[in-house]
C-alpha cells in the first residue's frame, strides 16, 4: 500500500513538475498569438491582450492584463510605439522582472522589420505620427516571414527542451508560406490606385505595387473635417481609384459616405487575425486582405 502510494506521489510531481508545464506566452494583439501558435502547438499557453474588435492605437491597460503579464515567461508586442498608451503601464505595474525593458523576454516583434515612413522629426501639428516608423507591417509577407524566425528562436531559448519542436514546426510554417506567397503573387494589384482611411496599407503597398493617392484622415488619427471630406471626394472623381479602403474598427461610416458622393466603391479590408470568423490565423488573414483589395 504505501509503496503504491509513493508511486501515486512521484507520479503527480511528475505531472505537475514545471518542465512539462506548458510555456506561458502573453501577445499583445491576435496576429502576433497566431504565429506563436503556429509554432508553439501544444507547447504554449497564449494569451492576447487586445481583441479583433478593438483599435490598436486605443487600449486601456486594465487590472486583467497585468495579472497575465505578472505570470508571463515572455512577452510579445508589435513595438514601434503601437502600444505606447498601455504597455508600459502593464509591464511596470506587472513587477515581472524577466519582461523588463532590456531583457530578452521583452519581446519586440519589429526588430526584424525593415521599417518604412520614419520621420526626421515629430512634432504635435503633424497628428498621431509614430516617431519609430509606420508600426502597421504585420500585412507585409516579407516582414512577418523575418518576425515568424524571430519568434522561433525566442521560444527555443526560453524553452530549450523543445528547440527542436519549434524549428520543425517554423520549417512547416515556411513551407505552408512559400506556397501562398506563390498565390498571393497572382493577385492582379500592380498599378491599382486607392484611397485609405488611416496610413495602414504602407507596406502592402509597397510589396505589391499599388499606390495611396490620399487619406480620409487629413493627419494621422485626426478625423476628417467637412472641408477636407469634399476635397477627398473632389480627389475621388477626379482620380478614380478602385476603391476607397478602410478596417472594421475604424472609418467605415466615412469610407460609405465618401462611395455614396463619388461613385468609388468602399472596401472594409481585415485588419487581424480575428476580424472576421474565416480569419483564423495571419496567413488565411493574408489571403482576404489581398481578396479584397483585387
Amino acid at each position: 500500500m504505501i509503496r503504491k502510494s509513493l508511486l501515486a506521489f512521484i507520479c503527480f510531481l511528475a505531472w505537475t513538475s514545471p518542465a512539462l508545464a506548458k510555456l506561458n506566452v502573453v501577445a499583445t494583439l491576435p496576429w502576433i498569438g497566431s504565429l506563436v501558435q503556429d509554432i508553439g502547438r501544444d507547447k504554449v499557453h497564449i494569451t492576447t491582450l487586445v481583441r479583433p474588435s478593438q483599435d490598436p492605437h486605443y487600449v486601456e491597460a486594465k487590472p486583467s492584463m497585468i495579472l497575465e503579464v505578472r505570470r508571463a515567461d515572455i512577452l510579445m508586442f508589435n513595438g514601434l510605439e503601437l502600444e505606447i498608451g498601455y504597455l508600459p503601464v502593464l509591464v511596470e505595474s506587472s513587477r515581472n522582472p524577466n519582461i523588463q525593458p532590456g531583457k530578452t523576454d521583452h519581446f519586440d516583434c519589429s526588430q526584424f522589420v525593415a521599417v518604412i515612413e520614419k520621420p526626421a522629426a515629430v512634432d504635435r501639428s503633424m497628428g498621431d505620427v509614430h516617431p519609430l516608423g509606420n508600426p502597421h507591417y504585420h500585412l507585409s509577407p516579407r516582414n512577418i516571414y523575418r518576425v515568424t524566425g524571430g519568434i522561433t528562436e525566442a521560444l527555443a531559448r526560453v524553452d530549450p527542451g523543445n528547440e527542436g519542436f519549434y524549428r520543425a514546426n517554423l520549417v512547416a510554417w515556411q513551407e505552408k508560406f512559400k506556397e501562398k506567397e506563390k498565390q498571393w503573387m497572382g493577385h492582379n494589384l500592380r498599378g491599382k490606385k486607392f484611397i485609405a482611411y488611416h496610413k495602414f496599407f504602407e507596406y502592402l503597398a509597397n510589396e505589391f505595387g499599388f499606390e495611396i493617392i490620399g487619406y480620409v484622415e487629413p493627419k494621422p488619427g485626426i478625423p476628417p473635417s467637412a472641408g477636407w471630406v469634399e476635397k477627398i471626394i473632389e480627389l475621388a472623381k477626379k482620380m478614380k481609384p478602385d476603391a476607397i479602403l478602410t478596417t472594421s474598427y475604424y472609418g467605415a461610416r466615412e469610407a460609405t459616405f465618401l462611395s455614396q458622393k463619388s461613385g468609388v466603391k468602399s472596401v472594409v479590408v481585415p485588419h487581424d487575425v480575428g476580424a472576421t470568423p474565416t480569419c483564423k490565423d495571419w496567413l488565411s488573414l493574408m489571403d482576404q486582405v489581398l481578396a479584397a483589395l483585387e
